[in-house]
Formats: C-alpha cells, sequence, structure tokens
C-alpha cells in the first residue's frame, strides 16, 4: 500500500507540474502572438519602437496596395456596360437608338430568311412543323444581338490596335517638338493635324479640350477613357509624375517610346509564335463542316438522316454541343493577353 501511495501521489506531481507547464507555455506563446500582430499592426510593441524602418515599410505596403485597389478600380470602370460607351470607344458617332434601330431591322431579316429557307425534310423530324419557327427564332436572336455586337466589337479592336501602332510616332513627334522649344500644347497640336486617323481625332478632341480650359490631366484622363489602353495609361503616367515632380519631359517619352516599340515587337513575336496553333484550331473546327458538305454532294440520302430522323437530329445535337465545346477551349487554349 505504501507502494501503491508513492505511485499515485508521483503521477500526481507530474500531471500537475505538466499541467502548469503548458498554461505557462500557452501564454507566452500567446503574449508572443499578441507582440507579433503589435508589430506588424504598428510597428511598436507596448509603445516602443522596435525597428526604426518598419512603420516606413508598412506605409509603402499600404500605398501599394491602394495604388493596385484603385488601379483594378479604374480598369473595371473603364469596361464599356453600355452601347453607348462601346460605340464611342469603335469611333462611332450615331447614337443607340440608331444601332438598336439597325439591329432590330438587321435580327427580323435574317430570322425571315431562315425561317423560309429551311429545308422542307426539318418539318419531318421530331419538333414537326415548330422546327421552322425555332430555326427562324435563334436565327433572328443572333442578328439583333450576336453578329451587331460582335461587329461593334471587331470595330473597337481594329481601332484600338491603329491607335497603338500609330502611338510610338506620336510620342517622337512631342519629343522632337519639346527638344525645339515648343510648349506641350503645341507638340499635342501638331499630332491632331499631321497624324493619320484615328490618332488624329483622339488628339483634335484633346485639343479642343484644352482650348476650352481643361487641364491636360482631365483631357488625358478622358482620352484614356475612350482609348483603354495601357500605352495611353503609361503616357498619361508619365506627363502626370512630369506635372507634379518636374524633369526632362523628352527625354521620360522617350525612354516611353521605346518601351512601347519594345512591346509592340514583343506582341509581334507572340503572334508568329502561336500562328501554328491558331492555324490548326481553324482547321479542326472547319473540318466536321466540311466533311458534311462533301458526304451532301456525294451522297445526299447518307447525310440527310440526321435531319429527318428523331435519332439522327439528337446526335446532330449532341455533335453541334460537343464541336461549340471543342471551339471554346480552343480558342481558350490559343488567345494570349498581352
Amino acid at each position: 500500500m505504501d507502494m501503491q501511495t508513492l505511485m499515485i501521489a508521483g503521477l500526481a506531481f507530474v500531471a500537475i507540474a505538466g499541467l502548469g507547464f503548458v498554461f505557462a507555455g500557452g501564454n507566452e506563446s500567446a503574449g508572443a502572438s499578441k507582440r507579433a500582430k503589435q508589430l506588424a499592426a504598428t510597428g511598436r510593441i507596448d509603445g516602443k519602437t522596435a525597428d526604426p524602418n518598419a512603420s516606413r515599410k508598412r506605409q509603402t505596403q499600404d500605398m501599394l496596395k491602394s495604388l493596385r485597389e484603385g488601379e483594378q478600380k479604374k480598369k473595371k470602370s473603364l469596361v464599356p456596360q453600355d452601347i453607348s460607351s462601346r460605340m464611342k470607344q469603335a469611333g462611332l458617332s450615331a447614337s443607340p437608338a440608331t444601332f438598336w434601330m439597325i439591329s432590330a431591322i438587321l435580327g427580323a431579316s435574317i430570322g425571315g430568311a431562315a425561317f423560309i429557307m429551311a429545308p422542307a425534310s426539318v418539318t419531318e423530324s421530331f419538333l414537326g412543323e415548330g422546327a421552322r419557327v425555332i430555326i427562324g427564332a435563334f436565327a433572328g436572336f443572333a442578328g439583333f444581338l450576336g453578329l451587331p455586337r460582335w461587329v461593334l466589337g471587331f470595330m473597337i479592336k481594329r481601332r484600338h490596335t491603329k491607335v497603338t501602332n500609330q502611338f510610338a510616332d506620336a510620342l517622337d513627334i512631342i519629343v522632337r517638338g519639346v527638344k525645339s522649344g515648343l510648349p506641350l500644347n503645341e507638340c499635342l497640336r501638331i499630332i491632331a493635324v499631321e497624324s493619320p486617323d484615328p490618332l488624329r481625332s483622339e488628339f483634335k478632341i484633346i485639343t479642343d479640350g484644352l482650348s476650352m480650359g481643361q487641364s491636360i490631366p482631365q483631357a488625358l484622363d478622358k482620352f484614356y477613357r475612350r482609348v483603354p489602353l495601357q500605352e495611353v495609361n503609361f503616357f498619361n503616367i508619365v506627363l502626370g509624375i512630369q506635372a507634379q515632380t518636374g524633369g526632362n519631359l523628352s527625354e521620360a517619352l522617350g525612354n516611353l517610346s521605346a518601351v512601347i516599340r519594345s512591346r509592340k515587337m514583343l506582341r509581334e513575336k507572340i503572334k508568329a509564335l502561336s500562328s501554328e496553333a491558331k492555324a490548326s484550331a481553324m482547321i479542326i473546327g472547319c473540318l466536321p463542316v466540311a466533311v458534311m458538305v462533301l458526304v451532301y454532294i456525294t451522297t445526299p440520302a447518307y447525310i440527310m438522316e440526321l435531319f429527318y430522323k428523331p435519332i439522327g437530329n439528337l446526335i446532330l445535337l449532341i455533335g453541334v454541343g460537343l464541336m461549340g465545346l471543342g471551339i471554346y477551349v480552343m480558342r481558350r487554349m490559343i488567345n494570349f493577353d498581352f
């Protein structure tokens, strides 16, 4: 009994000591964690500065974070949400009502043509007489919303490409003008007169705004909203920094011109390297349609099984869905964001 009592007492002592060690270590760990959080937040521990550079580093990180958030918000605000903004970016002077009117006429024309020209064999499918109506409705919807928006997006992209190709030459004009002693406003007027469209019209808007009393940052900010390109954003940043801090404007714009030309060369190199993949994707995407046309020319009755039998309609629907999915995947693979 004495030995058993001693063993129980020893185990109890070890348990109590262990609990005390755990609680003491936990408090120390909690205190260390609290001090670490306080150091990261304020650069101070219990009112005393731990590192002279901690506050400066924290301020720099906060400033960079705010700049990134502001740039992201600015990019989101520049994404055109309405037809009016998209038409301005495309360089069109027509009103949105005109765009919607043309879209409605186009959609009605395409839908009516598809309804009339639909082959008679589609009425023998499981959809019956409603097949013509469905085909006309889908064609009309594509003609009303899909085709006009695609054309508008194509025009915006083409205009932005022209501005990008002309922008480095415009910067060189400003550099030579500043070196020769001309003021910045006069250099901008030279670009508005001598440069080809669409850069000439954009700089004409800038010079007109300056003549009406706008400041250079305000005019350039509107220019960036009409043409949301990184090259234009770099131009705005360089002029904004030069207006606030001073410095050699010709040297800064000369370096920017070299950067823009290097970006253009890199863009062309990426296009050349990805051209093979794009050609392969186009061939793979056109191959099923070409095979269907060739089979229809040689043996029309064989391919028409897909159109006037229910099982053929189902197979054709599955094939179109898989084809659309494949084209989407290939497009995502060959498009590069640069």
